[in-house]
């Protein structure tokens, strides 16, 4: 095993995982796992972590996985804690977890957030006068409930002591950042090989795969249409505007969307809208009749037609089908 130049501390750091009800096992993996293999590496204790809960016990994730955790009235001293979330998060406001985190503000100790965590932080009034990220999916809702903070689509962002990430696999990479700050960049890379994680990807770098490869597309225009439409789902751009921006013709627009796409741009468009609209039914709380206005409809029922149209069901068939599967 290769011995590492390592920074002198006394004893290991040791990090807190907070876990809401329905967090994302994914982010919880790939925060925990890169602290694993730099002990490994290592051939020393370097971290320690505790899973921590609202009131301890068994806590699910969203993908059914129970796991096991002590009360924050039991948490052991901690360097750094880490809130993890994932779905529901609009109705998530534990004013018991809330007092905790300001609680380890106060003290001075830094405090991050994965995935949809960083609401937690938001709402215990953590992150004022920071900058901030989470999943892409939910950056719309966090930037309409928290006017004020600046969020980002960045994969993770330090900002004095708060750290907050987009989760996923996103939570390696700010391990491996924190690893490299605590310890040493080859520590750090030598992790990141044992993951098969081939670079070390910067805070900067954007969430969300890119349109070329999602949609096996090669076209410039192409992708630049694509982006204009998914980035204005509320307030349509019409079509004409959409092919002026891409330096397109209508025809040409019409021509290339049938070559690659076998539909018209305003089929695709309506698509995009509607599978935006599938997956607020099926991971938010939120009013149909508000997910009909944020996906560029006019009413629910606008929004059901076109539902039916596409899917076969309607979107209250939609969410109760959902529900009875995470339950």
């Amino acid at each position: 095993m290769m011995r590492h130049e390592l920074r002198d501390r006394e004893r290991p750091i040791r990090v807190g995982l907070l876990l809401l009800p329905q967090f994302s096992m994914m982010a919880l993996a790939s925060a925990s796992e890169p602290l694993r293999a730099a002990n490994r590496l290592s051939g020393r204790t370097l971290y320690e972590w505790s899973l921590l809960s609202e009131d301890g016990g068994v806590i699910s994730s969203s993908s059914g996985f129970d796991t096991s955790t002590a009360s924050i009235d039991e948490a052991p001293p901690l360097d750094r804690l880490f809130v993890v979330a994932s779905l529901d998060i609009e109705t998530k406001r534990p004013k018991k977890i809330f007092h905790f985190l300001q609680r380890l503000a106060v003290s001075g100790m830094p405090l991050g957030a994965l995935s949809t965590g960083t609401f937690i932080l938001a709402r215990a009034g953590l992150l004022l006068g920071k900058r901030c990220t989470l999943h892409w999916e939910s950056i719309r809702q966090f930037a309409e409930e928290f006017p004020d903070i600046e969020v980002t689509r960045e994969l993770y962002v330090r900002d004095g002591n708060r750290w907050t990430c987009a989760g996923g696999t996103a939570a390696i990479d700010l391990m491996l950042a924190q690893i490299s700050g605590d310890h040493s960049i080859q520590l750090a890379a030598d992790t990141a090989e044992q993951f098969l994680h081939t670079r070390i990807r910067g805070p900067e770098e954007h969430q969300r795969m890119a349109i070329q490869w999602r949609y096996d597309i090669h076209d410039a225009r192409v992708a630049a249409a694509i982006a204009c439409m998914e980035q204005n789902l509320e307030y349509l751009v019409p079509i004409d505007e959409v092919a002026k921006r891409c330096t397109l013709s209508m025809r040409q627009l019409e021509r290339l969307w049938h070559q690659h796409f076998g539909m018209t741009p305003q089929r695709f468009y309506l698509n995009v809208r509607l599978n935006e609209a599938r997956r607020l039914l099926r991971e938010s709380t939120e009013a149909i009749a508000s997910i009909a206005l944020r996906c560029g409809f006019v009413s629910a029922s606008h929004l059901g037609s076109a539902y039916r149209s596409l899917y076969g069901h309607s979107p209250g068939e939609e969410r109760r089908k959902s529900d009875s599967t995470q339950c």
